[in-house]
């Protein structure tokens, strides 16, 4: 019985430290990324590549987008766990981009981006 309670207890505590996402709060935590980066139908490179299809993606992979080097041998396949570890620190992840953000220590304002972010499919559309 104490074993059924110390797991009860863990699961608790591991869900309590993981923030819920949430879309709609990630779709405003975007707007300070639309300034270099567009997502959904009509998506298209600016100073930073379109961000469809992310979940999955390799790191440089964007069609007519220039990389840096860095970013093109950085050997990263987006995930969530990826993207919050870039997103805190990208020249830390990524020695030599050319991302000049200083990152998004927020844990709950990343998990929000990357819930955003995940949704779209590679041509713009929303998964369903």
């Amino acid at each position: 019985m104490t074993r059924i309670f110390a797991a009860l207890a863990l699961l608790a505590a591991s869900t309590a430290i993981a923030p819920a996402q949430d879309a709609e709060a990630g779709k405003v935590a975007f707007k300070r990324c639309s300034i270099c980066h567009a997502v959904g139908d009509g998506a298209e490179n600016k100073t930073g590549p379109e961000l469809n299809g992310l979940d999955g993606r390799k790191a440089g992979a964007v069609a007519d987008f220039d990389y840096s080097d860095a970013h093109k041998n950085s050997g990263i396949v987006w995930t969530e766990a990826s993207f919050k570890q870039y997103i805190k620190d990208p020249q830390a992840m990524v020695p030599g981009t050319k991302k000049t953000l200083s990152g998004i220590k927020d844990e709950r304002q990343a998990s929000d981006l990357w819930a955003y972010l995940s949704q779209f499919n590679a041509n713009g559309s929303l998964k369903k």
